[in-house]
């Protein structure tokens, strides 16, 4: 970026001596009054703990990571890395660019320090001068006593890392997030490895805090897809009426919570047959049906992940609702697969069985289902390439560096919050389907939490039958 040493910008005007002075003057105290213990602090704790336990005499570096340019001097929205948020519970209105948690070895547990940007003072120039962080420019940061107040870990000026830092201590980093602690950190390949791949299993299981911050992200975003519903008509009048569809959901995540999940995936006609669309430029047209894939991330950052695929003028064709009901009833049945001491794998084979049955019975598989299901064949899968499942929570992707056996070839606990979307796309040129059914995607995806018994689905309340789905969006445009 074209900065100056004070953080003002090439092209900006030169400030006079007398502006400085006079603008150190004339302002009263603005306190934040009446501020509230974070929810997740006792849970922080819980984790802390277990984190100290599996690093004994070790220090851990933990940075929220800084600003990324989107053009020249313009900055993306900031979102801190999720394993700072997981071990601060910093909501996303109060987390700063830069930030670093050092965890201090301490006997047999670990002292928290975080090291934030302090609140630029009227007594400096940089509230008004600094583009990048004063105040003036991008809004109040809390004082470190308001963010000790708040989240219950001793704060420090940001300027004191380096000097933090020069204590040589068996130390560990998240490295690639913050250039100081890159650069004063040795570099141990497999210790910080071993870090990032503990940082994301521990995330494995959700305690309450998560689970009801989840809870919370879904119904937003059962929300957002009635705002869609209810855009549909004047998507359908409008050229690339897939952008109205795309604004409507984001006004609802700005609404409700920090921001999108991930882009939303708004792909009507056989754009749904892409499976991560999201130049989302395509027109909405009456008689298609239209993919939405989209997520409401709360303060907190946690996220849903949602995906529903509804008829444009509220009614399923026969074709349509064929299709449909094979990818129901495949979600059934993974569904059924997720429970405490089932395999991750098992969802995905679930609902790929009654895919490939279907396929068979439609009479466009070239060997049977049971052939097809064999691990070296997989023909099925030319209409469903993706997997069905994958753990949600702070990332829509979430736990990505956990071990393949505690993943993929894991097997399910009580308290995981996963996704369970099977699907089936038949493209455009696709001449081994019926003409009726080319160019239609269909994707259902819901949230599931694996309880003792079984699972909850925590977006059950938004249809997925298609005779439901058809009376929920009339009452909407009604």
């Amino acid at each position: 970026m074209n900065e100056k040493e004070d953080g003002s910008r090439g092209y900006d005007a030169p400030n006079a001596d007398a502006l400085a002075e006079f603008m150190k003057s004339g302002w009263r105290p603005t306190p934040l009054l009446g501020i509230k213990t974070c929810a997740s602090n006792k849970y922080v704790a819980k984790r802390i703990a277990k984190l100290s336990k599996e690093f004994p005499n070790t220090r851990l570096v933990i940075p929220a990571g800084g600003l990324k340019p989107r053009s020249n001097d313009s900055d993306y929205r900031f979102r801190a890395h999720s394993a700072f948020t997981y071990f601060t519970g910093i909501t996303a209105n109060d987390a700063t660019p830069d930030s670093v948690l050092i965890l201090e070895p301490n006997g047999d547990s670990h002292q928290m320090i975080l090291l934030v940007h302090p609140r630029s003072s009227r007594d400096s120039d940089q509230f008004y001068r600094n583009a990048r962080y004063g105040e003036f420019w991008v809004g109040r940061r809390m004082t470190l006593d308001e963010t000790k107040d708040k989240y219950g870990i001793a704060t420090r000026d940001l300027a004191s890392l380096q000097a933090l830092l020069s204590t040589k201590i068996p130390t560990l980093l998240v490295r690639g997030e913050n250039p100081i602690a890159d650069e004063n950190i040795a570099i141990d390949t497999d210790g910080e490895e071993r870090l990032l791949t503990y940082l994301s299993e521990i995330r494995l299981i959700k305690d309450e805090y998560e689970i009801a911050e989840m809870q919370k992200a879904v119904d937003a975003t059962a929300r957002g897809f009635a705002d869609i519903v209810k855009v549909l008509t004047p998507a359908s009048q409008t050229k690339r009426g897939e952008r109205i569809v795309e604004a409507a959901f984001f006004g609802r995540a700005r609404l409700e919570g920090n921001d999108l999940g991930y882009e939303t995936i708004a792909a009507s006609g056989s754009h749904a047959c892409i499976l991560h669309w999201i130049k989302n430029d395509g027109d909405v047209n009456s008689g298609d049906l239209i993919l939405v894939d989209a997520g409401v991330e709360m303060e907190s950052l946690y996220t849903a992940d949602i995906t529903r695929t509804l008829p444009v003028n509220g009614k399923f064709s026969e074709a349509q609702r064929k299709l449909y009901m094979l990818v129901f009833e495949a979600q059934k049945a993974g569904f059924a697969a997720v429970k405490p001491g089932a395999k991750f794998k098992d969802i995905n084979a679930a609902a790929h069985a009654v895919l490939a049955k279907g396929l068979e019975e439609l009479g466009v598989l070239p060997v049977s289902a049971e052939e097809s299901l064999k691990p070296e064949v997989g023909l099925h899968r030319r209409w469903t390439i993706h997997g069905v499942s994958h753990m949600l929570g702070l990332d829509v992707h979430d736990c990505d560096h956990a071990r393949t056996t505690q993943y993929r070839d894991g097997v399910l606990q009580a308290g995981m919050i996963l996704t369970v979307e099977p699907g089936l796309y038949i493209h455009e040129d696709d001449e081994l389907f019926p003409a009726q059914y080319r160019g239609i995607g269909i994707r259902i995806e819901d949230d599931v939490l694996v309880t003792e018994t079984g699972c909850r689905n925590l977006s059950k309340n938004l249809p997925s039958h298609p005779d439901e789905i058809e009376v929920w969006m009339a009452n909407l445009t009604a």
